[in-house]
């Protein structure tokens, strides 16, 4: 592998100093890829809309062709915090307009590129912002194949396609999961609860979890509490439900209302009977031992 900078007389985007990330690594066999740190872009999705779309300039990397804005990783950064940043300069994305629902990465060894699909939560015109873009346009999904695509994207657009409409959402026994750690929970429930809840925020749920291609999924999460927990607080992010009497039987009710939906449920509860009853309503199960390990005890 080998890092060389852009060469010379090679355009440069005028946003301030070059970032070491700013540089071709370059294959063995000759390949090269844009980002030493590797690199990232966002497929921002709106359902009435479609994908927003960068129509690159001639000049660029596989100029004239259609694809994701985004590009390298500055040292250090995390693939969501780069994608979002590219796509700011690149096309104008308002901070707050996009919440991440999935990463796939490809994974070369010596360079990696991850899309972090994102659902618009705040309707925005994309604003061409640098030299890159000849135009910035959102595509309805089933126009996209007829467009000259960038060739990774064009690769990886049939997977990413098919993952549009899955929207999983993880249904919590919260008892069963806070009574898994003999942590002094019995002494306050719905403290108990509450911490719980905090640390489910922004939660990064392993594919293999929810058993969902692509790589990471920031899912949907229903708390469902009972007793004394039920006095639990609603939170922004995380969905509180309060069992009006036994709380398997809301976790159920709320599995198969969400299933109704087309969402692609799983139920974290390591209660075997309860288990049995969510896979009956077509949810996968998670044990509370398996959360705990993603989220850290």
């Amino acid at each position: 592998m080998t890092v060389v900078p852009p060469a010379a007389g090679e355009p440069r985007r005028p946003l301030g100093p070059l970032n070491p990330g700013d540089a071709w690594v370059i294959a063995d066999t000759g390949e090269k890829y844009w980002g030493r740190f590797g690199a990232a872009g966002l497929l921002a999705y709106d359902p009435s809309r479609g994908v927003l779309l960068q129509h690159r300039v001639a000049w660029s990397h596989f100029g004239g062709t259609w694809g994701l804005p985004g590009g390298a990783l500055h040292e250090g950064e995390s693939a969501i915090r780069g994608a979002v940043r590219e796509a700011q300069e690149e096309a104008g994305v308002p901070d707050g307009s996009v919440r991440p629902r999935f990463t796939s990465v490809l994974d070369l060894d010596i360079w990696s590129y991850t899309t972090v699909v994102a659902d618009v939560v705040e309707p925005f015109e994309p604003v061409i912002s640098d030299p890159e873009s000849v135009a910035l346009a959102w595509v309805p999904v089933d126009e996209i194949d007829a467009l000259p695509l960038h060739p990774g994207f064009g690769e990886s657009w049939p997977l990413l396609r098919s993952l549009l409409d899955v929207r999983p959402v993880l249904v919590i026994d919260a008892a069963n999961v806070v009574g898994s750690v003999p942590d002094g929970w019995w002494k306050d429930r719905a403290a108990a609860a509450g911490r719980l809840r905090d640390r489910l925020a922004g939660l990064a749920a392993p594919a293999d979890d929810l058993g969902l291609d692509a790589t990471t999924w920031f899912p949907q999460v229903s708390l469902v509490v009972e007793g004394q927990a039920r006095s639990l607080a609603d939170d922004d992010e995380i969905v509180v439900v309060r069992a009006d009497a036994g709380g398997d039987d809301a976790i159920v009710d709320e599995a198969v209302r969400l299933t109704s939906l087309g969402r692609a449920v799983t139920v974290v509860t390591s209660d075997r009977a309860l288990q049995s009853r969510a896979e009956a309503a077509g949810a996968r199960i998670l044990s509370a031992r398996a959360l705990l390990n993603t989220i850290g005890r």
